[in-house]
């Protein structure tokens, strides 16, 4: 771990004895939803396998109930973008962890592995999943991705400062007619020989932190475009806000879940861009690219996954134990009840167990585990959406609330069974990898 994390953690972590003896107005924290407190040592060093990672963990669960959960309710509800918190991610104002795959030597946290990455995005999106999302088109989409597949002037010139804030951006790939069928993208990018640059024009759908403002583009995108005859022609280029013929399309409102994080249409329209600078790897060959940074984009869904699958849990126990009803003191006694926590709790260790499983093992600078990285995503989406539904089913009217948090939990988890890959292309995926491999299962 850098310097940067370890101070970041010293100062954030300090007061955490006091942090964790808080609790949130909606529910409770009963001691298995705390990781260190749960299943023995074998879980405990699954989720959390070294003292670094324990750490991160409490820094940032102290940061969300502190920062996150007291503002989350308000911005979903008026669908804004939470600029002035989002910035306190930054290393600027302490917490480190914008870059966190980013090597320290370019302004990062220097935590380059898939657990680290798990942690932060289950904890952020056990408060506010929303928020959570444009941390992960930063972080995930824009900062790992160039930190792996830029070139080392790239990188220094750009993530030295976007780990910082002075830019918050993400990652374009999906269009208004390819979405799953991301290799049937028709924007393309035209080489133009006399000033050895590409021009670049199309469309760009469903853009993570696509605009802060409503009105102007983000600060700086990854995009892929076509630049050859065949189908995998992909080439992935930078695009800084401000350039000449990049713009807004649209701000995307009113959607089902995830409405503080925001969503925009981009329209590139012979937007120039130097070769030298403004081409990540090879030209033709951005489709590694893609796949690498595919298999942790999942894995970080997942985890926001295993986020709101926890905080449901704790609000459907939260107020199992505090509703009398049938002369009862509470709803524990029932068997409907009795189904709907044992049923949520057993598949949320499933789902986490299988996360933390695969994210121990997953090298960032590879590629090609696509099978678990599909797996968990397609397993952790679903499991979220359906314990989000059995909290809900318990709370009764309370449930179909705001103020009770589990229909915005509800609603966004909706939305990881389609970004990043929807669940009908897990399947596909995951029975061409399985059909391919020749070997019976371990």
């Amino acid at each position: 771990m850098s310097t940067l994390a370890a101070s970041a953690i010293r100062r954030i972590a300090t007061p955490l004895t006091v942090l964790r003896t808080l609790r949130f107005s909606s529910a409770a924290h009963p001691p298995w939803s705390d990781d260190a407190a749960n299943g023995g040592t074998s879980l405990t060093k699954l989720f959390n396998p070294t003292e670094e990672h324990v750490a991160l963990r409490q820094m940032v669960r102290s940061f969300t109930e502190r920062e996150v959960e007291p503002q989350a309710l308000e911005y979903n509800r008026s669908e804004t973008f939470n600029l002035p918190l989002f910035r306190k991610f930054g290393s600027a104002n302490g917490l480190g962890i914008l870059g966190l795959t980013v090597p320290e030597q370019y302004g990062g946290a220097g935590f380059i592995n898939a657990t680290a990455v798990a942690i932060v995005h289950e904890e952020l999106s056990y408060s506010d999943p929303a928020l959570c999302l444009s941390y992960l088109a930063h972080s995930v989409l824009l900062c790992n991705n160039l930190a792996v597949n830029g070139s080392h002037d790239q990188v220094r010139k750009l993530l030295s400062t976007a780990p910082c804030l002075s830019q918050i951006g993400g990652m374009c790939m999906s269009e208004p007619n390819a979405g799953t069928d991301v290799l049937g993208m028709k924007s393309n990018a035209v080489y133009d020989s006399a000033r050895d640059g590409f021009l670049l024009n199309g469309t760009k759908m469903w853009i993570t932190n696509g605009t802060l403002t409503g009105k102007e583009t983000g600060d700086l995108f990854l995009v892929y475009a076509r630049t050859g005859e065949k189908r995998s022609d992909i080439t992935q280029f930078i695009v800084e806000g401000g350039t000449d013929g990049f713009s807004v399309g649209q701000k995307i409102s009113d959607k089902l879940g995830m409405r503080a994080s925001p969503t925009a249409e981009l329209v590139f329209e012979n937007v120039f861009l130097l070769a030298s600078t403004h081409v990540v790897g090879e030209v033709n060959g951005a489709t590694l690219c893609m796949m690498r940074n595919l298999e942790i984009e999942r894995v970080a869904l997942a985890a926001m996954a295993i986020g709101i699958a926890r905080r449901s849990l704790d609000e459907m126990v939260a107020y199992s134990s505090n509703r009398p009803a049938f002369g009862k003191p509470n709803l524990f006694a029932f068997g409907q009840i009795q189904k709907h926590i044992a049923e949520s709790y057993a598949e949320y260790m499933a789902g986490k167990c299988y996360l933390y499983g695969v994210t121990n093992g997953l090298d960032l600078s590879t590629h090609g585990n696509g099978l678990d990285a599909d797996g968990v995503k397609l397993y952790c989406a679903q499991m979220a959406k359906n314990v989000a539904d059995r909290a809900i089913q318990v709370m009764g009217g309370y449930g179909y609330v705001g103020e009770y948090n589990v229909e915005r939990l509800w609603r966004d988890a909706k939305l990881l069974e389609i970004g990043g890959g929807t669940n009908e292309s897990h399947h596909k995926n995951m029975v061409r990898d399985l059909s391919k491999s020749g070997s019976k299962l371990e």
